[in-house]
């Protein structure tokens, strides 16, 4: 296997292993993973901006999370 160097703008390098695990998965299990993995940033990131902004309404904060989760649209 080839070594990857990690630098900055690759931190997404998948590992071959990885790869394989997940092509191995079903559509529906590669959908929860995902799923789970938005689910815990939109939970991480709820709970470092309520942290950031103790003052902030609990509409302010979600209004913020949905913000930066879908990189500005909302």
């Amino acid at each position: 296997m080839e070594e990857k160097k990690l630098v900055e703008r690759n931190i997404e390098i998948l590992d071959d292993l990885m790869a394989q695990v997940l092509k191995n998965k079903t559509p529906q299990e590669r959908i929860m993973i995902t799923f789970n993995m938005w689910s815990s940033a939109k939970k991480q990131l709820t709970n470092f901006l309520h942290s950031l902004h103790s003052e902030w309404s609990e509409k302010e904060i979600q209004q913020e999370v949905a913000r930066r989760l879908s990189h500005g649209i909302v």
